[in-house]
């Protein structure tokens, strides 16, 4: 009498659910990296070989969850990936080519917002993939998983804004997008030298003058402020966004059957054949 080998067992085959889903993000996939090598070839023929060089840093973007999964043994949930996908589209080709930033007033806060809540994902999925390892257990509490989620986000937003400032600093960029900024308080310009603030309101024109006192250009109804109200901006609707993962990460682990609909956005570690089995 023969035995069946485990070994030889037919691989097991997505639903057609799965397959449809799969479809959709491997056309979502497709499309997005069409549209950015049609970016890049007119990028090109117009001379903008910086933007060109964006078209070629999102394509390599665009591998990171195909890296992550076969390297390091973590499965991305396909909504997850999809978002990210969007994600670096809409930040590097919509953003920074197309100049979305300057269309749309809130384009940059809606992406840190994102930023903020997909990174306390990530950041909550580490500690849940460190407890299921048994060389590295941890008794992950809701409390703990909620601050280590919220501090991972947080601290990939602070690196961000440290790379914005560099970028800018050193390679001469403006990616701290600058504000027109009405009133101001500072203690630069007290006449007595005093550690007390004078305070500007009302600003209705600055001119701006080169060495030489050459005009290079008038603002209207402001001053112009290099970087710091978007800065604190960017860090603050990162805030909201990672607190508010953070909070539904706190509860999912309390009660898990009540909040699963977070699953699609937390990396999972992916199953050896031996715990598939």
């Amino acid at each position: 009498m023969k035995t069946k080998d485990a070994s030889n067992k037919p691989k097991r085959r997505l639903s057609a659910k799965a397959r449809k889903k799969r479809k959709i993000n491997l056309a979502i996939y497709f499309l997005l990296r069409v549209l950015v090598v049609i970016c890049m070839i007119d990028q090109g023929l117009n001379g903008n070989w910086t933007n060109v060089a964006l078209c070629v840093l999102t394509l390599l973007l665009f591998t990171l969850p195909t890296i992550i999964t076969k390297n390091f043994h973590i499965t991305l949930p396909e909504p997850l990936e999809i978002i990210v996908y969007l994600f670096i589209f809409s930040a590097e080709i919509l953003g920074e080519i197309q100049n979305f930033y300057g269309i749309f007033a809130n384009w940059d806060t809606m992406l840190h917002t994102l930023n903020g809540f997909l990174c306390a994902a990530i950041g909550f999925s580490l500690v849940d993939i460190l407890n299921q390892n048994e060389e590295f257990h941890i008794n992950m509490s809701p409390a703990f998983a909620a601050l280590v989620a919220f501090s991972f986000s947080m601290t990939v937003g602070v690196m961000w804004e440290f790379g914005e400032y560099a970028v800018d600093r050193y390679f001469g960029k403006d990616m701290q997008k600058d504000k027109v900024v009405e009133n101001f308080n500072s203690v630069k310009i007290n006449e007595e030298k005093e550690n007390v603030p004078i305070k500007v309101e009302n600003i209705t024109k600055t001119e701006i003058y080169a060495k030489g006192g050459e005009e290079v250009i008038t603002i209207e109804n402001g001053y112009l402020d290099i970087g710091l109200n978007d800065t604190m901006k960017d860090l603050i609707v990162n805030f909201i966004g990672a607190f508010v993962f953070s909070v539904i990460g706190y509860l999912y682990v309390k009660n898990r059957e009540g909040f699963r609909f977070i699953e699609i956005l937390i990396p999972r570690k992916t199953k050896t054949k031996e715990e598939s089995v």
